[in-house]
């Protein structure tokens, strides 16, 4: 299949839906991937990210539903759909008997890769990873942050088009956790990646669309921008004042228009969040009040709200709703 224009689908999931006996770990599940997505799926621990995961690479089939990667059906036209899928799961299955060379000669052998171009692939995909001087180490003898790099240098070896990452850092070091977002921030502008996590920050610094799961379904879809100026039902400024939080806040409590003021934190100078009804726009009418007072304005914007209180928002919502 020829590849398409930049807004190309590369994974279309339609009405997917799977049963383990009579429980229902997801239903009705449906979202869409363009070449050079980075997409967050989001959900906590048992939402149903693996189970949507694993149909989605080929390892396990849905009660009911289809999933198509680069327009090939992974039930239907499986070898077609999986080589164009790089794949690291939660757990990494590696082989800790090998060297990390090793395992990936094996890995590319079993996919059937020339031997030449492997040899070429094998060099490139240390060197993205950065496992140079782990190369010829036994991957049992390897740290849990460098037996991911090796399973994420397995994903990238065959040049998939998708690559798709379930939780991939997690039980990493803080450095490593750092390194590890870079890293897939880079592979990003050569794939199409679908990064399945339950952490928030991890979305907000990585991904450019976010899907969010809850309880088996989807709840929404969208860009983080979007969502936030969907779900926000007011308007919000940030501003940091110079000046005695005594008398800050019941400053800004009673100009007119606003609704609520809220302090982060408790350090000097302050920082202060007012909530005003949505459409309305008090960064004059504030900026004059502390003005007046003789207090320093050290900065002052309009606030949107974070992923995590889209996320709360969203699921509170359902869990009302149902």
């Amino acid at each position: 299949m020829a590849v398409g224009a930049a807004d190309q689908v590369m994974v279309e999931v339609q009405n997917l839906t799977k049963y383990y006996g009579n429980f229902m770990a997801i239903e009705d599940v449906s979202f869409t991937v363009r070449r050079g997505d980075i997409l967050g799926f989001l959900g906590p621990n048992g939402s149903g990210k693996t189970t949507t995961m694993r149909i989605a690479t080929g390892y396990l089939p849905p009660t009911s539903g289809t999933v198509r990667i680069a327009g090939y059906d992974i039930q239907t036209q499986s070898l077609e759909a999986r080589r164009r899928i790089g794949y690291l799961p939660e757990t990494v299955p590696l082989y800790t008997d090998m060297t990390v060379e090793d395992y990936l000669e094996f890995m590319g052998t079993l996919r059937g890769m020339p031997k030449q171009r492997l040899r070429q692939r094998i060099n490139e995909v240390i060197d993205i990873v950065k496992i140079h001087e782990y190369r010829s180490t036994h991957i049992g003898k390897l740290s849990k942050g460098y037996r991911q790099r090796t399973g994420l240098a397995q994903a990238i070896l065959h040049e998939p088009e998708v690559l798709i990452l379930d939780e991939p850092t997690i039980g990493i070091d803080p450095i490593q956790v750092v390194e590890t977002r870079q890293l897939i921030r880079e592979l990003g502008k050569e794939h199409t990646i679908i990064l399945s996590t339950h952490i928030l920050p991890e979305v907000s610094m990585v991904c450019n669309r976010v899907v969010i799961i809850h309880e088996g379904r989807v709840v929404a879809e969208d860009t983080p921008a979007n969502l936030a100026e969907r779900l926000k039902g007011t308007e919000r400024i940030e501003l940091e004042v110079r000046g005695p939080a005594r008398e800050v806040m019941p400053l800004l409590r009673s100009l007119r228009g606003v609704m609520d003021v809220r302090r982060l934190g408790e350090g000097e100078p302050g920082t202060y969040i007012v909530e005003s009804r949505r459409g309305a726009d008090l960064r004059e009418q504030i900026a004059q009040a502390i003005v007046s007072k003789g207090w320093g304005l050290l900065k002052l914007n309009p606030a949107s709200i974070s992923l995590e209180e889209i996320f709360l928002r969203l699921t509170v919502q359902e869990e009302e709703g149902g």
